[in-house]
């Protein structure tokens, strides 16, 4: 109403931070975001602001002496500690990256300089090349057709598919591939994703679903902690293939066995497969109905867990046309 109107106004004021109830959420959506999954990868007690900016860039670099063994661990997806986890300050500003370039360098002198030292810097410099990249392209980073216009491989447009229920199996974590269901399901509990998630989940939805890429670059803005319009739109319009060059597709078995072999990651967040052989839980539809029966879970629609959304021996038919190759190779940019 007008008087709760005005009187949430007079509230506030340079000493009164409005809560989220006078912001007009509800209870439930309260309740959500009073506590932090205790899965998170993000680091402990975290909170927004500088202070709390430069006191993880402090323990990172110096007090835990992470920085030397980056380039090893940052395709990890459990922990706070596989990446720096700097974006979400950086994105906000609450941090700057000649700061955290300054501190590398400083390392370097008085600690080790190798390649995870260089990687760092590296891929602040991603973020900077992201946003050059906006400049220079405008808001055709948020076309369907992308940077390449609105032909497609030499005149072949592309046709996308919109079908609302396949892309909401996507983002709820139902797609019957583990490695995207699991990332996709840390996205929606914490907010955050690893670098090696996020382009696999962006080459599934793009390219296996064949999906307008748009809807994903729309769901990681609304859910990313770290969500910045360069590097959010810039990765997804790259990762989507529209941006030109070679179009770069995941396998996603291979990258779930690569990057998980033991199945850690999925079982924790797809805990219906908790009980699968490492052989199968990259590819529990592989199982038989007696493997199932003695795993405690049933594969298919309807059941425990879904069937695979798409044909797991399919081409994808952009993959047919325009003699692109796929392995699991790529940047991601603005890594966490």
């Amino acid at each position: 109403s007008s008087t709760a109107g005005s009187g949430d106004h007079g509230r506030c004021s340079l000493s009164y931070l409005p809560t989220l109830a006078d912001l007009g959420y509800t209870q439930k959506d309260i309740d959500c975001v009073s506590s932090v999954d205790p899965r998170s990868a993000m680091p402990e007690n975290y909170k927004g602001g500088e202070t709390f900016a430069l006191a993880r860039v402090k323990d990172y670099i110096w007090d835990k002496d992470l920085l030397k063994v980056y380039f090893d661990t940052r395709n990890g997806m459990i922990g706070s500690d596989y990446s720096t986890k700097f974006a979400p300050w950086l994105a906000l500003g609450n941090v700057s990256p000649r700061y955290i370039a300054r501190e590398c360098r400083r390392y370097e002198q008085m600690r080790v300089q190798n390649k995870s030292t260089y990687w760092v810097v590296f891929e602040l410099l991603w973020r900077d090349y992201f946003k050059f990249f906006a400049k220079k392209y405008g808001d055709r980073i948020f076309y369907l057709s992308g940077t390449v216009g609105k032909r497609y491989n030499g005149g072949n447009e592309r046709k996308w598919g919109m079908d609302p229920k396949q892309i909401q199996a996507w983002k709820d974590g139902m797609t019957g591939y583990p490695l995207v269901d699991a990332n996709m399901r840390e996205l929606k509990a914490t907010g955050f994703m690893s670098n090696r998630g996020r382009q696999n989940v962006c080459s599934f939805l793009t390219i296996d679903m064949n999906m307008d890429w748009r809807y994903g670059g729309d769901y990681f803005e609304e859910l990313l902690l770290d969500y910045d319009v360069h590097s959010n739109w810039g990765n997804w319009c790259s990762g989507a293939g529209m941006t030109g060059g070679r179009l770069n597709r995941f396998n996603i078995v291979k990258q779930s066995k690569d990057y998980d072999f033991a199945g850690e990651y999925v079982r924790l967040w797809c805990p219906e497969i908790a009980n699968v052989p490492d052989k199968y839980v990259h590819e529990p539809w592989n199982m038989s109905e007696g493997m199932m029966e003695e795993c405690g879970v049933k594969i298919g629609p309807g059941r425990d867990y879904p069937s695979p959304i798409v044909d797991p021996g399919a081409t994808p038919r952009v993959m047919m046309t325009d003699g692109s190759r796929g392995g699991g190779r790529g940047r991601g940019g603005g890594r966490g």
